[in-house]
C-alpha cells in the first residue's frame, strides 16, 4: 500500500494511486501516516452527529464485533471546513495486513512462484510472485478498493432496531447497513478514487492517439478490473470478427441485390461465422481470465448480494450467519407480478409497432399521391421516429426491470443479473425486431425491410453515441471548469489538491455497469445476423460504429464517469448464451427469407410443399452443423484444461491427506477419491 508521508507526498503501492499529488491537508497529517485514501463516502449535509459517530464505529470496529475493521477519516478537519466548502466527505482506507486478510477472504487468485495460479492465503503469502514484506505493490489499487467495497457491503445490522438519529430508518438483524443508509438518503454515494498518474498512462496507451492497434486489455484490467476489461476485449474481438462479413457483404450489396438465390452462399457463411466467432471467443476468454486468476476463483459459496434481505439465520451449507428468505415467496413475486408486468409491456410494444405501420402506410400513400422529392424523404421519417421511440421505451423499461428484479429479492448477484438480463432481453428483442419480422413474414415487403433495418441500425448507433458518451462528456467538461474555479477561489492558502479531486469526482456520473454496453452489441449482432441475406451492408455499418465505440467508451470510462469498483469475472456470463441464442434464431430467419425469395419460389411452380420441406431440411442441416462446430471447438484450450485439472487434483490430494489423518482410510469416501484421482491423472497424461 502507498502511504501519505508527513509532507503530504505519497509512496508507491496500491498506491501509485494519486501519486505525485501534492497533498498537505491537515486532515491526513494529523493521523497515522500509513493511511491511504481509497474510497470516498459522501453523507447528506444535515446528517446527525450521532449517526456519523455510529457509522464510524461500525466501520472501524473489529470483525468479531460486527465491524469492518477499516480506517475512516474526514476529508476536511474543522478549520478546513470553515475555509473550504463544508462537505460531509469521508475517506476510507485499510491497513496493509487488513487488505491481505481481505484478499484471502474474497478469494483473490494470484500467480505463485512456480507460475501456477492459486487462491491467495496470508499463511502462504511468501509463495506468491511479487510478494515481499517491504513491497506494497502486491495488491493493485483496484483490488484494494474491491476488498473495501466487499467489507462495507457486508456490514449488517445486529441488535439495532433503527439507524441512530433516524427513527424512521428501521433495521432488523441481517439488513445491509450500507444498503439501508443509501436507500434512506443518509449516504449519498460511495465511490473509489481515481489514480491520476496511472489513469494518464492508461489513456496514453488506450485512446488518446488515434492509431489502429490492439487495446491494452491487461492494463484496463489492472485499473478497472476484469468485468470491464472483458467487455472491451469482447468489443475489440467482435469488431474484428465483423470485418469478413463486411468485406463479403459489400459486393453482394453493390452487384446482386435482387438475386436472392445467390445469397444462399452468403447466408450460409453468416451462419457458420456466427458460430465460430462465439466459440473462438470462449477460448480466448479462458486464456485471459486464467492469466488474471478469475477463471480459478471459487464461486460455489458466493455471499449474499447487498440488496438481499431476510431474517438473520445460519446458512445450512456454509454455516455462516446471513439473511434467509423463503424461495416460495420469491417465486410468487416472479410469477404473479413480474411475469404479468413483462407481458403487459410486450403487448404495449406491439401496439406501438402497429402505430408505426399506420404511419408508414400514411407516408407511402402521401408519396404516391404527390410523387415529389419532399415526400420521398418523408418515407424515412416514420422509421426514424420509431427508432427514437424504441430507444426511449428500452430505457424506461430498463428502470422498471431493475426495480422488479430487486424487489424479487434474489440472494446471489449472479441470480439477480440472470433474471434482469432475461427480462430486458425479451423486451428489447421484441421491441427492436418485431417490426422487422412483421415486414418480412407478414407484409413480405423486402424493400421496406431493407429501409427499416438500415434506419433502425444507423439511428440507434447515432443515438447511443450521443447519449452514452458525447453528451455526458460535454456536460462533465463544463462542470469541471466550474468546480476548478470554485475550489481555487475557496482554498486560499491551503493546498487542497486531494479536496479538489474528490469534489470533482463526486459530481461525475455513476457508471451503471456493462449491461447497456453488451445490450448494444447484442442488438447490433441481431441486425447483422438475422437479416443478412436482405441487407448485407449491416456488418459494414457495425464495423464503422464499433471503431468509434471503442474510443468513445474508453473516454466515457476515464473522463465522464466515476471510477467503478473492480469486479472479478471469469466470462461475459449470460451474454454468451444470449449471443448463441441469437445465432440459432438467425438460422431459421435466413432460411425462411431465402425460401420466400421469388427466384427460389420459381424453382417450385407447382408444389410449395416441396419448397417448405427443402427449406426445413436445409435449416436442420445448418443447425446440426452449428452444434457440431460448437462441440468440436473446445471452450478452453488444452493447456488451460490441463492446468485446471492439475489444480483440482492437488486440491483433492490435499483433501485425501486430511481424510487419512482423520482415520477414514478404506471408507467409501476414500474409494471415491481414488477413482476420481485416477481419472484426473489420466486427463493430465
Amino acid at each position: 500500500m502507498g502511504k501519505w508521508d508527513r509532507d503530504g507526498r505519497r509512496g508507491s503501492g496500491c498506491s501509485a494511486s494519486l501519486s505525485k499529488m501534492k497533498v498537505t491537508l491537515s486532515a491526513l497529517d494529523t493521523f497515522e501516516s500509513s493511511f491511504t485514501p481509497l474510497v470516498v463516502i459522501e453523507l447528506v449535509q444535515d446528517v446527525k452527529e450521532e449517526t456519523k459517530e455510529w457509522l464510524k464505529n461500525r466501520i472501524i470496529a473489529k470483525k468479531k464485533d460486527g465491524g469492518a475493521q477499516l480506517l475512516f477519516r474526514p476529508l476536511l478537519n474543522k478549520y478546513e471546513k470553515e475555509t473550504l466548502e463544508n462537505q460531509n466527505l469521508y475517506l476510507v482506507g485499510a491497513s496493509r495486513l487488513r487488505l491481505l486478510l481481505g484478499a484471502e477472504a474474497v478469494g483473490l487468485v494470484k500467480e505463485c512462484n512456480d507460475n501456477t495460479m492459486r487462491a491467495f492465503t496470508y499463511g502462504t503469502r511468501h509463495n506468491f510472485k511479487g510478494f515481499d514484506d517491504d513491497n506494497d505493490d502486491f495488491l493493485t489499487m483496484a483490488e484494494c478498493q474491491f476488498i473495501i467495497k466487499h467489507e462495507l457491503e457486508n456490514l449488517r445490522a445486529r441488535d439495532e432496531k433503527m439507524i441512530p438519529g433516524y427513527p424512521q430508518a428501521k433495521l432488523y438483524p441481517g439488513k445491509s447497513l450500507l444498503r439501508r443508509l443509501l436507500t434512506s438518503g443518509i449516504i449519498i454515494q460511495v465511490f473509489p478514487l481515481h489514480d491520476n498518474e496511472a489513469l494518464k498512462k492508461l489513456e496514453d496507451s488506450w485512446y488518446t492517439r488515434f492509431t489502429l492497434k490492439y487495446q491494452p486489455v491487461d492494463s484496463i484490467r489492472g485499473y478497472f478490473g476484469e468485468t470491464i476489461a472483458l467487455y472491451f476485449g469482447f468489443l475489440e474481438y467482435f469488431t474484428f470478427a465483423l470485418i469478413p462479413m463486411a468485406v463479403i457483404g459489400l459486393p453482394y450489396y453493390m452487384f446482386v441485390w435482387e438475386d436472392y438465390d445467390k445469397y444462399v452462399i452468403f447466408a450460409s457463411f453468416n451462419l457458420i461465422w456466427s458460430t465460430v466467432i462465439l466459440e473462438v471467443w470462449k477460448r480466448g476468454c479462458a486464456n485471459m481470465t486464467y492469466r488474471w486468476g478469475t477463471l480459478v476463483m471459487k464461486r460455489q459459496f458466493e455471499e449474499p448480494r447487498p440488496g438481499f434481505h431476510g431474517v438473520l439465520g445460519i446458512n445450512s451449507v456454509t454455516g455462516r450467519e446471513e439473511p434467509l428468505y423463503p424461495s416460495y415467496k420469491r417465486q410468487l413475486r416472479i410469477y404473479l407480478v413480474s411475469l404479468p408486468f413483462v407481458c403487459l409491456c410486450l403487448y404495449f410494444s406491439l401496439y406501438v409497432m402497429m402505430i408505426y405501420f399506420d404511419m408508414e402506410a400514411w407516408a407511402l400513400e402521401l408519396h404516391e399521391d404527390s410523387g415529389s422529392e419532399w415526400t420521398s424523404v418523408l418515407l424515412y421519417v416514420p422509421s426514424i421516429i420509431y427508432a427514437i421511440v424504441i430507444e426511449i421505451m428500452n430505457r424506461l423499461y430498463r428502470y422498471a426491470a431493475e426495480f422488479l428484479t430487486s424487489w424479487e429479492n434474489h440472494r446471489l448477484e449472479s441470480a439477480y443479473q440472470n433474471h434482469l438480463v432475461l427480462k430486458v432481453l425479451v423486451f428489447n428483442f421484441l421491441n427492436c425486431f418485431a417490426s422487422l419480422f412483421y415486414i418480412a413474414f407478414v407484409l413480405r415487403d423486402m424493400k421496406l425491410l431493407r429501409q427499416s433495418l438500415a434506419t433502425l441500425l444507423i439511428t440507434s448507433q447515432i443515438l447511443n453515441q450521443i447519449v452514452e458518451s458525447l453528451l455526458p462528456y460535454w456536460l462533465q467538461r463544463k462542470h469541471h471548469v466550474q468546480v476548478k474555479r470554485k475550489v481555487q477561489a475557496l482554498k486560499a492558502d491551503i493546498d487542497a489538491t486531494l479536496y479538489e479531486q474528490v469534489v470533482l469526482e463526486k459530481e461525475m456520473g455513476t457508471y451503471l455497469g456493462t449491461f447497456d454496453d453488451y445490450l448494444e452489441l447484442f442488438l447490433q449482432f441481431g441486425y447483422v445476423s438475422l437479416f443478412s441475406c436482405v441487407y448485407p451492408l449491416a456488418a459494414a455499418f457495425a464495423v464503422l460504429n464499433n471503431f468509434t465505440e471503442v474510443n468513445s467508451d474508453a473516454l466515457k470510462m476515464c473522463r465522464v464517469f466515476k471510477r467503478p469498483f473492480s469486479e472479478p469475472s471469469a466470462s461475459i456470463g449470460v451474454w454468451q448464451l444470449a449471443f448463441e441464442t441469437m445465432s440459432v434464431i438467425s438460422v431459421v430467419t435466413n432460411c425462411a427469407l431465402i425460401g420466400m425469395s421469388p427466384q427460389v419460389n420459381a424453382l417450385f411452380p407447382e408444389s410449395k410443399v416441396d419448397l417448405i420441406l427443402i427449406v426445413v431440411a436445409a435449416e436442420h442441416a445448418l443447425l446440426a452443423l452449428k452444434f457440431i462446430l460448437a462441440f468440436a471447438i473446445a471452450d478452453k484450450p488444452r493447456h488451460i484444461q490441463i492446468k485446471l485439472a492439475r489444480l483440482e487434483f492437488e486440491s483433492l490430494e490435499a483433501l485425501k491427506q486430511q481424510v487419512n489423518r482423520n482415520s477414514l482410510e478404506g471408507g467409501f469416501f476414500c474409494r471415491f477419491l481414488s477413482v476420481y484421482f485416477s481419472a484426473i491423472k489420466t486427463l493430465i497424461k
